[in-house]
Parts: C-alpha cells; sequence; structure tokens
C-alpha cells in the first residue's frame, strides 16, 4: 500500500509540475518564435555566419537550411569520432570505427541517441561535451524550429515565406534550450549527480574486489539530454545509472525535464494562432494517451505474467533499479517512449510481454503524447489534419482546419508523411528477420527474439534510441542500416512538414461557417484520439501480433 501511494503522489506531482509549466513555457516559446527583435549575442551570431536575420526565407529555402546544417553536423560528429585519439581529453580512448562512428553521428544529429557504445569506456570528455552535448541543442532546436513553420502555415496568408530558419535555431538554442539547460544542470548537481573532468579511478568494492569508474561533465550533459528529449546517456547504463541518475527525486525531475517543453508547446500553437483553445484540445489527447499508456505499464509490470520461467515473487522487478522500483520505472519508461527521447532507467527487454509491448507501441504511436522537442507536435498536427479530412469526408463537404482547406496537395504531404515511419521500421525488420547473418544477433528466439528486432528498427525509425537489449547491434550491418533509417525517419518527414507548411501558407483564410468542424470541442478530440489508435492499429498490429501479443499469448 505504501508503494502504490508514493507510485500515486509522484505521478500527480509530475502532472502538477507540467500544468504549472504549461503556460508560461508555452508562451514564452511563442514570443520567441514570434519576436521581431535580435538580442546582442544572436547578431553576433548572425554576422559570424553571414545571415541576414530581417529576410525571411521561402518555404524551400528554409528546408534546404535544415538539410544543410544537419548534414554538416553528421560530418562535424562523425570527424570528431574518428580523431578522438587526437583530441584533449580524450582519456586514452582510441579512434571510433568507420562503421560505429557512422551510426553515432546520425544518432546524435537526428536526436535519436542510439548508442552501440559503452559511454564511459569507448568516449572521451572533449566527444561528450563539444560532440555529443551541441548535438543535443541543435538537433532539439531543429525539431521546434520545424514546427513553427508548419504553425506559421496555418497563421500566414498567400505568402510562401515560412520564417528563418537560422534565426529561429538561434533563438531557441540561447532564448530557451541554454537557460533551461543550465539551472536544471545546477539543480542535476546539487542533487547528486556528478559533474567532473575526472578519468577513471581504481574503487574498492563492498565485496573487497576493484572497480574502474570513470567521472565525467555528467549533470550537464544530463539536463539538455532529457530536456531535448535526446536520450544519450554518459554512461552504459543510462540513467538506471547512480552517477546519472541517483535518487527518486532525481528521476522525477529528469522525467519532468523529458515532457516539459513537449507539453508546454500546444500553448505555443494556441498562443501563435490565436485561439487557446487549439492547443487545449491538442495537449488534452496528449494527456490521455499518456495517461491510458501509463496506467497499462504500471499495472502490467505490477500484475502482468511473463513467459520466464519460475518467476519468484517480486520477479517483476528484473531490470529495475530498488531505488525507483516499478512505480518510477513504468513512469519513466512511458514517458521516455511517448517522447523522442529514449533515456531509460530499467531494461525494457526484461518488460512483462504487456508492458514491453506497450513501450513498442507507444513509438508506433509516431512519439505524440507528447513526443519529441518539435517533432511531437507537428506529428500530432499532422494527425488533426487526417481527422478532420475523414470528418469533411463523412459530412460530405471538403475539410478545413484553422481557415485552411485541405485539398489534395495537403493531404498527400500529409499521407506521406504516416507512411514514411512504418515504412522504414517494418522494411528494416523484414530485412533483419530474412537475413541468417542478422538473425545470429538475436540473443532470444521465438516472439521475443523478433519483438527486439522490431523494437531496434522502430526505435531508430522514430528518432527514439531506447533498445531491447537481447538484441548484438553493434555490427557492420546493424550499424549501418539503422544509421540510414534514423536519418531518412529524421529527415524525410520533415521535408513533408516544411512542404506542407509552405502550401498551407499560399493559400486564403476560410471564414468560418455553419458547417465548420469546431476543433476545440470534445468530438474533435475523441475523433482526433480515435485516429491515432486506429491509424497505428491498422500499420503495426500485424507485426504486435507476431511479438510481443503472441509471447503475452504464448
Amino acid at each position: 500500500m505504501s508503494d502504490t501511494l508514493a507510485g500515486c503522489l509522484q505521478a500527480l506531482l509530475l502532472v502538477a509540475a507540467l500544468t504549472l509549466s504549461y503556460r508560461p513555457l508555452g508562451d514564452h516559446l511563442a514570443r520567441v518564435l514570434t519576436a521581431t527583435g535580435h538580442g546582442r549575442v544572436e547578431r553576433l551570431v548572425h554576422r559570424a555566419g553571414g545571415v541576414n536575420a530581417a529576410v525571411e526565407q521561402r518555404w524551400p529555402v528554409y528546408l534546404r537550411s535544415v538539410l544543410a546544417f544537419s548534414a554538416v553536423s553528421v560530418l562535424f560528429l562523425y570527424a570528431f569520432l574518428r580523431l578522438q585519439h587526437h583530441l584533449l581529453l580524450s582519456l586514452g580512448r582510441g579512434a571510433v570505427p568507420a562503421d560505429l562512428s557512422f551510426n553515432t553521428a546520425a544518432s546524435f544529429a537526428t536526436n535519436t541517441n542510439w548508442q552501440a557504445y559503452a559511454g564511459e569506456s569507448a568516449m572521451g570528455h572533449l566527444v561528450q561535451m563539444a560532440g555529443f552535448t551541441v548535438q543535443n541543442f541543435v538537433s532539439s532546436a531543429v525539431g521546434i524550429a520545424v514546427v513553427a513553420t508548419l504553425i506559421r502555415g496555418f497563421t500566414r496568408k498567400q505568402t510562401d515565406q515560412v520564417g528563418n530558419f537560422w534565426v529561429d535555431l538561434t533563438r531557441l538554442v540561447l532564448r530557451v534550450l541554454l537557460p533551461l539547460a543550465f539551472v536544471f544542470a545546477l539543480v542535476l548537481a546539487a542533487s547528486g549527480v556528478i559533474q567532473n573532468l575526472h578519468g577513471a579511478h581504481d574503487v574498492m568494492t563492498l565485496a573487497g574486489g576493484h572497480q574502474s569508474l570513470t567521472g565525467g561533465p555528467v549533470a550537464s550533459q544530463e539536463a539538455i539530454k532529457q530536456l531535448g528529449t535526446n536520450g544519450g546517456g554518459f554512461f552504459n547504463a543510462n540513467s538506471a545509472h547512480p552517477f546519472e541518475n541517483p535518487t527518486a527525486l532525481t528521476n522525477l525531475i529528469e522525467t519532468y525535464l523529458m515532457l516539459v517543453i513537449a507539453f508546454a508547446l500546444p500553448r505555443t500553437f494556441g498562443a501563435m494562432t490565436g485561439d487557446h483553445r487549439q492547443g487545449y484540445a491538442i495537449v488534452t489527447v496528449m494527456a490521455l494517451l499518456w495517461i491510458a499508456s501509463l496506467v497499462t505499464v504500471t499495472v502490467n509490470e505490477l500484475h502482468g505474467v511473463s513467459s520466464a520461467a519460475g518467476r519468484a515473487a517480486g520477479g517483476m522487478m528484473e531490470g529495475k533499479e530498488t531505488r525507483f522500483g516499478i512505480w518510477g520505472s513504468a513512469l519513466f519508461a512511458v514517458s521516455t517512449t511517448l517522447t523522442s527521447c529514449g533515456a531509460v532507467n530499467s531494461a525494457h527487454d526484461s518488460y512483462t510481454p504487456g508492458g514491453g509491448g506497450m513501450t513498442l507501441f507507444h513509438m508506433m504511436l509516431g512519439e505524440i503524447a507528447p513526443g519529441g522537442t518539435g517533432s511531437g507536435l507537428y506529428g500530432i498536427l499532422i494527425l488533426a489534419i487526417v481527422a478532420v479530412f475523414v470528418a469533411g469526408l463523412m459530412v460530405g463537404r471538403t475539410p478545413e482546419y484553422l481557415g485552411k482547406k485541405l485539398r489534395g496537395r495537403e493531404m498527400k504531404f500529409a499521407s506521406l508523411y504516416l507512411l514514411t515511419t512504418p515504412a522504414l521500421a517494418l522494411t528494416g525488420a523484414a530485412l533483419a528477420m530474412a537475413l541468417p547473418g542478422e538473425r545470429a544477433a538475436m540473443l532470444n528466439s521465438g516472439p521475443h527474439g523478433f519483438s527486439e528486432v522490431l523494437y531496434a528498427l522502430t526505435s531508430a525509425a522514430n528518432n527514439n534510441g531506447s533498445a531491447f537489449a537481447g538484441l548484438s547491434a553493434n555490427t557492420g550491418w546493424y550499424n549501418t542500416v539503422l544509421g540510414v533509417v534514423m536519418l531518412l525517419g529524421r529527415y524525410l518527414p520533415m521535408v513533408f512538414v516544411v512542404a506542407l507548411a509552405g502550401s498551407l501558407a499560399g493559400q486564403r483564410h476560410v471564414p468560418v461557417t455553419a458547417g465548420t468542424l469546431a476543433t476545440h470541442r470534445p468530438l474533435f478530440i475523441a475523433l482526433l484520439t480515435g485516429v491515432v489508435l486506429i491509424v497505428v492499429g491498422l500499420t503495426y498490429f500485424p507485426a504486435l501480433a507476431l511479438g510481443p501479443i503472441a509471447e503475452a499469448l504464448h
């Protein structure tokens, strides 16, 4: 009973903190994305980069800027990893192999942070700080910048200009991500997360043995890792490591950080469109899905059954830290897979079929409840467009959303967006299962082994980064294929979002009539929730039936 009470209280405390943050943070993001002036540091950055901050970009130019910046980010980080042995603070670490360097560079530039390496034994401090942490900031800002173009597409009329990418990127990093990350790095350091530049130290264990422990600038990386829904841990054990996540308090803080921006962005959406009711409708759908998922995973871990033979009393704690327990582990697992974070404080591979299957299903939802920084909001807005289109077909009139008609052009972009991720995940999983060499990387056979492969490709395609640990994915094939899937899973959807933004911005505003669907009322909330579940169910159910569902029925 005491565990139940403590678990309910931490969930309620998290909800209260997110509720209190919704309005101030959402309004601040709206002001940042609509401001006309530039700060002194911003002007210096623009001048150094040769950016004309007074000129907005047409949507093709904005898109090329996003892709060019991201390509340079991948190349820079790849070179950083290949030359690690020549860098300061390398701690004697050697050059990272070519295939692993490509996988890691693609991973951090795409906000995925899939890690096929052990950070404390493979990476030096400079790579962690100047490579990974920098990408944690800018990849998060790119996601918010892209959703800003979509919101502008709804608010503007008869123009092909959707903003200036370099201005958006600079403002988001300097005005939002850096200040918040700085404050919470101090909070985490004060709460026991380590922050130093130490190398390996040999310590004596309680059993009388010796163990090598590596220090590092962990608190500063941990703050932006969670805040930007990046998820890449300093240590191999990620947020299960006591140096990254030492107490139940830090666990709650880190869970809050991975949710706060994504849950505040619907307020930004409402503020920029001039109708806060639209933001409330979107955040309500996000919250309903998050709460339903939290209840489902927690109940499965508390009372579910596992195919593992001879499960002893308390066996549901397998793969979980005792300092977090089932409640804190389930809360973290739900939040990290419903965002594009991918950080873990427990082993998802050891969850019950119902609980582990739900973490997989969360990613298949497109990580929209609330999703990643920026990517969650533009993902659910695409589904809102589909919901409005379906409603329009049902009543026999041209669908309209926020004063814009949803014509064939707009629906093609929305459809391509929705098809991209499942095509990548399911095709990749099919290839892995068809090739004998890649099947050999599965440590488990049967439905659970298939679930491990499906989880890996789904995680890469959705830019999540978490994994079922039973798959040996650090091979040339997996590093290459997962890297390609991460890149395509990040940037192809962005292409369709920015193109959709340009198409919407070029339209006139359509006046509201008696036949216009009210997209702020409970009926639309129910419709949108249904579309989310049905679209995912029809797309992924056959694959889920071969994996976690089959395992649960075994």
